[in-house]
This record gives C-alpha cells, structure tokens and sequence, in this order.
C-alpha cells in the first residue's frame, strides 16, 4: 500500500488544493495541527507582503469524520486570499477587460523554459503553477503525513543552519547544536521563535543582520535548512532496487521543492573528504540497549535503508530569483533586451523552505511506513510496527 500525494492551484488563483490518498481509517487528526503548520510555513524574517495579506488555514473537504480519518483520499483547500485583488488577472473563465500578457522572464526561473515547453506566450501561464505559493498545500498534505507518523511515535523538526554567508555553529551530529551533542526533540521546543528558525541565538542574530544588509542592496538570500526526524524505525526503504532505496526518494523530495539545487543526507560532504576509519559509524551492544552507534554520520540511512539512528537531512536553497532590482533579460515578444519581471517577493524563504522540508521528509518516510507494514486501520498498522520492532529487537 503506497501513499500519494497531489497538489492543484496557482499561486494567485482562486486557491490551493491538496489531495492525499492511502492513509488508514481510524487516525485521529486535529484541524490546530494542520493550521500550525500552515502557520510555521508563513515565519521567517525576509518575508515579503504577500504574507501579510494570507492566513492560511486547511479546510477539510473529504476523508476526514469527527476528527478522524476514513481510509478514503483525504482533500484540504486553502483559500488564497489575495485571489480579490487578481482576480480578473487570474480568473478561470474569460473577462471583459483585457488582461495584458507578461513576457519579460526572470533568470532562475521557470518562466522562459515553461513558455517553450507548453507553447505559452505569456510567461504568466507558467510563473503561477511554478510559483513557491504552491507549498502551502505541500505543506497541508504534510501536516497528515506527520500525524499518521507521531501516532507511530516519529516525530519531525527542522532549522536553519546557515543563510548567505553566515553559518551556525558545527557539532558532532548538527550544525546548530553548540552542546557538542546530538540534538533531541526537545532541542527544537523553540526554533519558531527565533526569526530565522535557528537554534543558535548568536548565529540568529548574525542571520537577521545579513538578511537586512542584503535586503537594502536589493538582493535576495538563499541558504541550508536541516530537517530531522526521531523515533524512525529501522528498514523502512530496500537495498534490493534503486528506486526502493530511501535516501535517493527523500533527495528527490528535497530537491522537488521549489529553488532547491542541493541535498546532503548525514554528514555527506564532510565525510567525502575523510579516510573510511572516519567516515562511518561504529556498532556497538549494550543487552540494555540493544544495537546503537556513538555517531551519526551517515544520517540514520545506510544502504538506503533507515538504521534507527535521527534521519537527518539537508536542502540546500538558491536565492530567489525574482529580484527588486531586475536582472537583465528578453522580452519574449519583441526579442529585445530587457529587464525580468519585477513583482512582490520575499528576500529570504530558508525558514519557511525547512518548514516544507520537513512536510516532504514526513511525506515519503510515510509513504514508507505504509508500504512495509499495511493496515487498513490505523490499529492494524501499530500492530503490525510493534510486531516488526519486537523481532528484531529494537528499542526506541
């Protein structure tokens, strides 16, 4: 049994919806979940005004009774409030007014490759459904997915290791703890309140500074958010096929998510540089414990499969490309130089792009959980998980 996901909407459409399908019947879910995490996507200094327009709240339509869910494919929409002001510009069936056609493509984008490929001559076509506003719903159908996780006792969290320049401080198993320890769920009781979504408060403070001197240059920042997760149990993925394996899904997740062009799982590009004496983490017994490891440098995945440890993964963000000041580019109508396409835009997403980052990470660890252990009720699942871990032994 596989889970799936699908998303609709435009970025200044009448609003996003969300469709997730296979998850058991019997899980309970509270609409405040799914809201704070609609919430958590909107944080971050160097958002722009579109945030202070939207207050976005998933509205169940189908799958779910009295809190919990039915078994059936489950459908959230979430309203996009700014639609009142596009709405002749975006409306789903033709205007009076004529609506002119954008052509001036922005570097970084998908405008000019998308007007090509669905033979498109306004780039306006494309920049809506390419447009970063469609992780509102990625992000809905997440919260589900951490749900259905945290009732199997998995919990997710992410922050902000480094924006631009500036980067927190390393550790033995996390760039923000300056413990010199692995981080815990409990480390992550606060992140939100920090205006960067990073756990180091001397390292926030240097972020915050960043953003706003670039912000005046009239620059955008780009960054590395880390997700993890807890409490996962081993063997979730396959050695046995490439795409079975779980590390190549959570990068492909990853770097599905809008402006991302990079994704380290563990201690990726630290440990390509090192002898293998180095490099991997050591097993060890304990007839309290059980197995365990002193280190996490692979991530908790080894061939492509979960090995108990904090999974732990990176995304590596490129700054946004719509710029305020325009970088140079062609009028796709004219063929003419000039300027991109100036709108309303944020300087800095890497909080908010965590906050996905961990819907994808919830999404396809899920996914995994569903495809290993089945269960058309959410009791059948923990039974057959409890089974599972009980044979070989593990302990969370």
């Amino acid at each position: 049994m596989a889970l799936r996901l699908i998303t609709a909407g435009e970025s200044h459409g009448p609003g996003l919806t969300c469709i997730v399908e296979g998850l058991p019947a019997g899980l309970a879910l509270r609409a405040e979940d799914l809201d704070a995490d609609m919430a958590r996507r909107q944080l971050g200094h160097g958002r722009g005004g579109r945030m202070k327009i939207e207050r976005d709240s998933a509205e169940v339509t189908s799958g779910v009774r009295h809190g919990h869910t039915l078994g059936g494919p489950i459908a959230l929409r979430v309203a996009n409030r700014d639609y009142a002001n596009w709405e002749e510009r975006m409306n789903p069936w033709p205007v009076e007014e004529e609506v002119p056609e954008v052509h001036l493509p922005r570097p970084g984008h998908a405008d000019l490759v998308g007007a090509w490929k669905y033979k498109q001559s306004d780039v306006r076509n494309i920049l809506e459904r390419a447009s970063a506003r469609e992780t509102a719903a990625r992000v809905a159908g997440g919260a589900l997915a951490k749900a259905f996780l945290r009732a199997l006792g998995v919990e997710v969290r992410s922050h902000v290791v480094q924006i631009a320049s500036v980067c927190a401080p390393a550790s033995t198993a996390s760039p923000a703890s300056t413990e010199g320890r692995a981080l815990g769920v409990e480390d992550f009781a606060e992140v939100d309140s920090s205006p960067v979504r990073c756990l180091d408060p001397a390292a926030t403070r240097a972020m915050v500074a960043e953003i706003n001197r670039l912000r005046k240059a009239n620059e955008s920042l780009g960054g590395v958010f880390e997700v993890q997760a807890f409490g996962v149990t081993p063997g979730l993925g396959s050695h046995v096929s490439w795409e079975e394996r779980l590390d190549g899904r959570l990068a492909q997740a990853i770097l599905s998510i809008q402006a991302m062009k990079g994704v380290s799982i563990g201690d990726a590009f630290t440990v390509a540089g090192v002898p293998g004496s180095e490099a991997h983490d050591e097993i060890f017994y304990d007839a309290k414990r059980g197995y365990y490891r002193e280190t996490n440098r692979a991530g908790g995945l080894e061939g492509g499969m979960t090995n108990g440890e904090p999974l732990i993964v990176r995304g590596a963000m490129k700054p946004l490309p719509t710029l305020t000041k325009p970088l140079r580019s062609v009028d796709i109508a004219t063929r003419e130089p000039a300027e991109a396409l100036r709108e309303r835009t944020d300087s800095c997403t890497v909080p908010a792009a965590g906050v996905v980052g961990e819907a994808m990470v919830a999404f396809v660890l899920a996914n995994a959980y569903r495809e290993k252990f089945g269960g058309d009720h959410i009791d059948d699942v923990l039974a057959s998980v409890r089974a599972y871990e009980e044979r070989i032994g593990w302990r969370r």
